[in-house]
């Protein structure tokens, strides 16, 4: 009797709450429905979703040449390095890596970081099976990295966490009669909450001085970028603006419960499943087309493409005092919703799953103790070569073959 192979997820770390993890966690139901053992193996895991993972060092027993690593892509991982090395076929999934730019002058650690994601990226091109974006956008950029076999795995957010009954306390804070310009996302430079209060400025400004801006998301390890966004605020004399940190998901639905519109700017998203939940919860949205936005609103809401705060700030009051637009733009949000949900995710992915399982092997990676430790060395000396070319040129010439 042929024992089927077994299926199984690693990625950097099980978040509590975010979309990857989501994602991760739906995969594995449909993957057990179908009748594959399924496991995440992590590095780290919030607590509470701990005991759903396995440690990576178990990939070692767990590892066979036929079975199948579902890979998140994330930069340095130890699990994905261990990945790697293993006789396991593989399909990667790419969730994107924020280009390094955005960090510059904010977090000196995550600008080398993301740079050396990128590259490290380019070595699995002859390891994977199969390269799986989740976004159109995503896809494209691995292609353009050289991976032969790719496709769209499409995300179908787990939108459960919103059914919750919203803390009472927080929308008793912000219900009222102001209006409540929201934003859900990570505090960091390429989400541009630096544009989002210069927008906000202008609309409370020039249209409504009855108006507050909720930025809700985690700030953790950018407590600098923070202070200078509190200066920004001080620079601009603008009131009503709150940067609330990470909540809970009770927390979460009470924001977007109070929200009047939800207010996007970000400049690099490989989805934005934020926005999606707006759309869940039923808040207007305008978002700056870029990226992987316009996809992901596939036609629902509202898109604009200048950064002039006085235009968008007029934009934000068409939409907010505009009871009729509004209702429009809600149904757009619906029909984009629905044709989202109606995606067959788990087909999709039990097709992918067949093809990484049948396809040619791309042939198993003989990667020494070292490799790694080698691979950094070698992209260090690239970048030195680049940053200063004069160390190379005293080098003495390789000597001609046969002399």
């Amino acid at each position: 009797m042929t024992t089927r192979p077994a299926v199984h997820q690693v990625l950097a770390t099980l978040g509590y709450g975010d979309a990857i993890a989501h994602e991760a966690l739906g995969i594995q139901r449909v993957l057990r429905r179908a009748g594959f053992e399924s496991d995440i193996f992590v590095e780290t895991a919030d607590t509470r979703v701990e005991s759903l993972t396995r440690d990576y060092r178990d990939l070692l027993d767990a590892s066979h040449p036929d079975n199948l690593l579902i890979h998140h892509f994330s930069i340095g991982s130890k699990a994905s390095r261990i990945a790697y090395a293993l006789p396991d076929r593989m399909a990667l999934v790419y969730h994107n890596i924020t280009p390094p730019e955005f960090f510059i002058d904010v977090h000196r650690l995550l600008v080398q970081q993301c740079y050396n994601g990128r590259r490290e990226l380019r070595a699995y091109t002859s390891r994977c099976e199969l390269a799986l974006g989740d976004s159109a956008y995503n896809r494209d950029e691995l292609e353009s990295l050289g991976f032969p076999v790719t496709g769209i795995l499409p995300v179908v957010p787990d939108l459960s966490h919103l059914d919750v009954q919203p803390r009472s306390l927080t929308a008793a804070a912000f219900d009222d009669e102001w209006v409540n310009i929201l934003f859900v996302g990570r505090v960091i430079p390429s989400k541009r909450p630096d544009d989002l209060i210069r927008f906000f400025s202008a609309y409370k400004r020039w249209h409504n001085p009855r108006s507050r801006l909720l930025i809700v998301g985690s700030y953790g390890g950018f407590e600098g970028y923070l202070a200078q966004l509190h200066h920004l605020v001080r620079q601009l004399g603008v009131s009503d603006i709150h940067i609330v940190g990470q909540v809970t998901d009770e927390e979460l639905v009470a924001y977007y419960a109070v929200a009047d519109l939800y207010l996007c700017a970000s400049e690099h998203e490989g989805f934005c499943v934020p926005i999606i939940e707006a759309f869940y919860t039923r808040v207007p949205v305008l978002a700056f087309a870029t990226t992987a936005v316009p996809a992901t609103m596939d036609g629902g809401g509202l898109l604009y493409d200048s950064k002039d705060a006085v235009q968008v700030a007029a934009l934000m009051d068409a939409v907010l005092s505009d009871v009729d637009l509004q209702e429009r733009v809600l149904r757009s949000q619906d029909a984009a919703l629905d044709r989202l949900v109606g995606q067959d995710f788990g087909g999709t992915l039990l097709r992918f799953v067949d093809r990484a399982l049948t396809e040619p092997r791309r042939g198993i990676v003989d990667a020494t103790d070292d490799f790694w430790h080698q691979f950094e060395q070698t992209e260090e000396l690239a970048e030195r070569r680049l940053e200063r070319p004069a160390l190379y040129a005293a080098l003495p010439q390789a000597p001609e073959p046969g002399r």
